[in-house]
C-alpha cells in the first residue's frame, strides 16, 4: 500500500515535468563539448538497476517518505527546482517505509537520507536534508 502512494505521488510530481522539464535550464547545461546527459529521476526498481545507473554516472538514493513533511517540502522543490541540477546525475527514490534492506545497507536510520552509491553499490557517502544545493554541491562526479 505504501509502496504504491510513492510511486502514484512521484508519478504525479513526474508527469507534471516530464519529458521537457527534466531538460536542463541552459544555465544549468554542461560545457560545450561535455556530452552529459540531463539529470534524472527514477523510482528505485532493483540492485541491477542501481549498478547500471552507477556505472553510467552519479547516482543518488534518495530516501522518501510519503508522510514526511520535509520529504513533501523536498518532492515540491524537485518538481519547481529540476532544471538547476546538475547534468549528469541520477536521483533514485527509495521508498523508506518498503526498502528496509536498503536502509539497513546503508545505515540509514531517518527518511529525507541522500546516499551517494558506486557501481559495486558500496557507499560513496551519506548526508540528510539539503535538497537540490546539496545534490549539486556534495555529489562526486
Amino acid at each position: 500500500m505504501k509502496r504504491s502512494v510513492i510511486l502514484v505521488l512521484f508519478g504525479l510530481l513526474v508527469s507534471g515535468f516530464a519529458p521537457a522539464a527534466f531538460a536542463q535550464a541552459p544555465e544549468a547545461q554542461a560545457p560545450a563539448g561535455a556530452a552529459l546527459p540531463a539529470a534524472n529521476a527514477v523510482l528505485f526498481e532493483s540492485d541491477e538497476q542501481l549498478r547500471q545507473l552507477a556505472a553510467a554516472g552519479p547516482t543518488i538514493l534518495y530516501f522518501h517518505a510519503t508522510w514526511c513533511p520535509t520529504c513533501q517540502a523536498t518532492m515540491l522543490s524537485f518538481e519547481a527546482r529540476w532544471p538547476e541540477v546538475r547534468p549528469g546525475l541520477t536521483l533514485v527514490i527509495a521508498d523508506y517505509d518498503a526498502e528496509t534492506e536498503l536502509k539497513t545497507r546503508y545505515g540509514v536510520t531517518y527518511q529525507n537520507t541522500y546516499v551517494q552509491v558506486a557501481p559495486d553499490l558500496s557507499r560513496i557517502q551519506v548526508w540528510n536534508g539539503g535538497g537540490i544545493e546539496a545534490l549539486n554541491e556534495r555529489t562526486q562526479f
